[in-house]
């Protein structure tokens, strides 16, 4: 098989979902099985090596790219959500965003303290949201030991908020 270049699956669309941003859409790599595959291959070698219990992930497109890694390595799943989006009882952040906060919440019981866990997503850009779940995690006693991203918007900076070994199998300088 030939070496699949992701970067060719993976489409921008200027103007989304402000006039002043470029948007890497991931749907179209989901739309190619040969390429979303070696998507979920790919993530799977890096995430295995570090021996996670649990995959975690933040809601909406990092439940798609999570959820058959977490499969593909035979370990469980949690889901990051924002707040409100959860049944049962949960524990949340609150977190700064550039105009305002936000909140994310994982439910008590999705882990048990201890537990290795690797944060997995689609992207990394300015690393707020990974940041505030590798906290959240943190502070229901996970042992997060690195996160995983499909693209990382590298010129935004944002592997700098996280104390962790990452890995983005496409990044964009510019």
């Amino acid at each position: 098989m030939p070496d699949i270049d992701l970067r060719d699956h993976i489409r921008t669309i200027p103007g989304f979902p402000r006039p002043d941003i470029l948007y890497y859409d991931i749907s179209t790599l989901l739309a190619h099985a040969e390429a979303w595959g070696e998507t979920v291959r790919r993530l799977a070698d890096v995430v295995g090596s570090h021996k996670p219990d649990l995959l975690a992930s933040i809601e909406s497109r990092g439940f798609v790219v999570a959820a058959p890694v977490a499969h593909a390595l035979g370990c469980g799943f949690v889901m990051v959500r924002k707040r409100g989006k959860l049944p049962g009882e949960t524990v949340s952040y609150e977190y700064t965003l550039e105009y305002g906060t936000d909140q994310i919440e994982v439910q008590t019981d999705a882990l048990v303290p201890g537990q290795r866990v690797v944060l997995v997503d689609d992207l990394l850009a300015t690393g707020g949201t990974a940041a505030a779940s590798h906290a959240l995690l943190r502070q229901l006693g996970a042992e997060v030991v690195a996160a995983a991203f499909i693209i990382e918007l590298s010129f935004l900076g944002g592997r700098q908020r996280l104390d962790l070994p990452i890995t983005s199998l496409v990044a964009y300088d510019k």
